[in-house]
């Protein structure tokens, strides 16, 4: 069983946590895993940047890839055992692995290149992309255990694409905040 575990880039506020899951995930604790970064100040830098210059959301989109790009090798620095991929659906999952979304800046159709596409939703993409059976997001903030795939969008815990990539995949999607674990849908064994 393949987890796509994406580490939101605000958890660099709680470096102790971001580190030890990134051991944990080395460590095989959490089985095989794909780690998907967020982009963090990166991303932060990238909507400044957009703000001041004025390039258009595709640009954005273009850019926020890289500041995930360069989070991915943040991680493999804090957790050498890990290993950076561009393409981890082509590497041998007995090992765990921290995706490194770049090569996504050509485009894909199944990716809206605006700001209602962030992490959590390209989680779910890579998800569904391997056929992963659970994909977990990693946030600096506890979910409402009483809200759906929508109301975390509307909240603005998760993007406005959150619902919609949340439809399409068929595995178990849980989001572990610093105090509290939510699953919003578990996976059914038939």
């Amino acid at each position: 069983m393949t987890t796509i575990l994406k580490i939101g880039g605000s958890l660099a506020a709680d470096s102790d946590r971001r580190s030890a899951l990134l051991a944990d995930v080395a460590a095989g604790l959490h089985g095989r895993c794909v780690v998907v970064p967020g982009g963090g100040a990166y991303a932060d830098a990238v909507r400044a940047a957009q703000i001041h210059e004025g390039f258009d959301d595709a640009e954005a989109h273009r850019r926020a890839l890289a500041a995930m790009g360069r989070m991915a090798a943040d991680f493999c620095s804090i957790e050498p055992r890990l290993a950076r991929s561009p393409a981890p659906w082509a590497e041998n999952i007995d090992t765990s692995w921290v995706w490194d979304p770049t090569n996504l800046q050509v485009g894909d159709p199944d990716i809206p290149e605006t700001w209602d596409v962030t992490s959590d939703s390209l989680a779910l993409w890579l998800a569904l992309r391997m056929r992963a059976a659970r994909c977990v997001l990693v946030k600096s903030a506890d979910a409402s255990s009483q809200e759906d795939a929508d109301g975390l969008a509307q909240s603005g815990l998760m993007d406005a694409a959150f619902p919609a990539f949340a439809a399409r995949y068929e595995g178990s999607i849980a989001i572990w905040g610093p105090t509290r674990n939510v699953t919003l849908r578990q996976r059914v064994v038939v």
